[in-house]
């Protein structure tokens, strides 16, 4: 018999004379490992299904912590440059308070005639005065209670103590110079006399 043309020879299955290829069967014999397991196949649904799963999961766990990372910075921005902003007005504010004391000054002056208090001079500053004071007040700046009102170590730098019937105990009994704040913030503290 010719070897050549027996159809179960490897050469009948392989006329081109290329490698042969494993059979399945060999293929699991010689996968298994030394435990007796084969490894799962590229085609297994267990593995590959689960693989994309979690990689979704990981992603989405990412973008919300990213997400949540970025609205936490907005939020910090906008705090800080809200911060920023109250501090320069509160600075500026602090600039001008002197000038208002002394527009307020002028007008509070006991050497002031009443034909003084009706001239040109005295209406110019008492204009300049009102419109400086109505710009603090769109701003957001008030006035600090004085006479009358409780003593607040907070908001008032006592300057000195008076015995004093006219005022109640631990009240303010005169400003000396006038405090202002801007929101819940002291620009300057009233000095101020203490009824005791």
């Amino acid at each position: 018999m010719n070897q050549g043309n027996n159809e179960n020879s490897p050469a009948a299955d392989n006329p081109e004379g290329l490698p042969e290829i494993p059979q399945e069967a060999e293929l699991g014999a010689a996968a298994e490992d030394g435990r007796g397991v084969k490894p799962d196949a590229p085609g297994d649904a267990g593995d590959t299904d689960a693989k994309p799963q979690d990689q979704t999961a990981e992603l989405a766990d990412a973008l919300q912590r990213a997400l949540a990372d970025f609205d936490n910075f907005r939020k910090r921005t906008a705090k800080e440059r809200a911060g920023v902003y109250d501090d320069a007005v509160r600075d500026c504010v602090e600039k001008f308070l002197p000038v208002l004391d002394n527009l307020e000054r002028a007008l509070s002056s006991e050497h002031l005639s009443e034909a003084e208090k009706d001239g040109a001079l005295y209406k110019g500053v008492e204009m300049t005065f009102k419109q400086f004071w109505g710009a603090f007040e769109q701003i957001g700046v008030t006035e600090i209670p004085g006479v009358g009102s409780a003593f607040d170590a907070n908001v008032h730098n006592a300057v000195s103590h008076i015995q004093s019937g006219d005022h109640g105990e631990n009240s303010v009994a005169e400003v000396m110079q006038k405090g202002y704040r801007y929101k819940d913030k002291v620009i300057r503290p009233g000095m101020v006399t203490v009824a005791n």
